[in-house]
């Protein structure tokens, strides 16, 4: 049982959780989880806190009181783990766009969904905004989220990277945005979307970065960095 099927499992346990239709397990999660922490008076922040695990461990009242050993909590944070679901999406090239692109602009609504109708569209800001989206229903994204460098004024800013870290670099014509997986000495290791017009990892030269943000919501970051082997060439443009 992965983490997230036991956090699933505990909180119907509990009566905290249901998923309509259209509503991604991450967010229904998130949500589950805040409806759970303001039933037991906890700081309710929609993420699986050590307090709220130490609860959901434990049966309901009305049955025999049991513990339940909770799997290991992976190490990224919940957004990341959102992010690898997608990995090797690819974008559509030439005529029609991949419906799971679509689908993110079509969520976040407004005139975003009146925009981004093709994803020959850089869409690396709207995998960002659909990760965060997804699994952190409170945090406040980037006005334009489809701006990958408004997204160096996202959440708090961190003087290092730890896994997880929303990461944006500057690039001719415009910027690219994604999540820190690690870094060798020359380059950052990123998974974002719109990389090789795909959902990936790859290695972003550290002279082009221009900001390390973290979600206010996110929690406190864990880790710190994280250092790789260098693997592959360095992205020379991901647009």
């Amino acid at each position: 049982m992965t983490f997230e099927e036991w956090l699933i499992s505990r909180l119907k346990t509990r009566g905290a959780y249901s998923a309509p239709a259209g509503t991604s397990a991450a967010r229904a999660i998130s949500i589950g989880l805040s409806i759970f922490q303001q039933r037991n008076g906890l700081n309710v922040t929609g993420t699986a806190t050590d307090e709220t695990l130490n609860l959901l461990r434990q049966d309901p009242p009305s049955s025999s009181t049991t513990f339940q050993p909770v799997p290991a909590v992976p190490a990224q944070p919940v957004w990341m783990r959102e992010a690898y679901r997608f990995m090797g999406l690819k974008e559509v090239v030439g005529a029609g766009s991949n419906p799971t692109i679509i689908a993110w602009a079509q969520k976040l609504g407004g005139w975003i969904a009146g925009y981004f109708k093709d994803d020959d569209v850089p869409w690396c800001g709207l995998f960002q905004a659909h990760c965060i989206g997804a699994t952190l229903p409170t945090e406040q994204l980037p006005s334009n989220p489809l701006g990958a460098l408004n997204w160096s004024s996202f959440g708090k800013q961190l003087k290092a990277p730890a896994l997880g870290a929303i990461l944006t670099f500057q690039r001719t014509g415009g910027g690219h945005v994604g999540q820190y997986v690690g870094e060798d000495k020359a380059a950052y290791h990123v998974l974002g979307g719109n990389q090789s017009n795909s959902v990936s990892i790859t290695r972003v030269d550290k002279g082009r970065l221009d900001d390390v943000r973290w979600p206010v919501t996110g929690g406190t970051p864990a880790g710190g960095r994280v250092y790789l082997t260098p693997d592959g060439a360095l992205s020379k443009d991901e647009a």
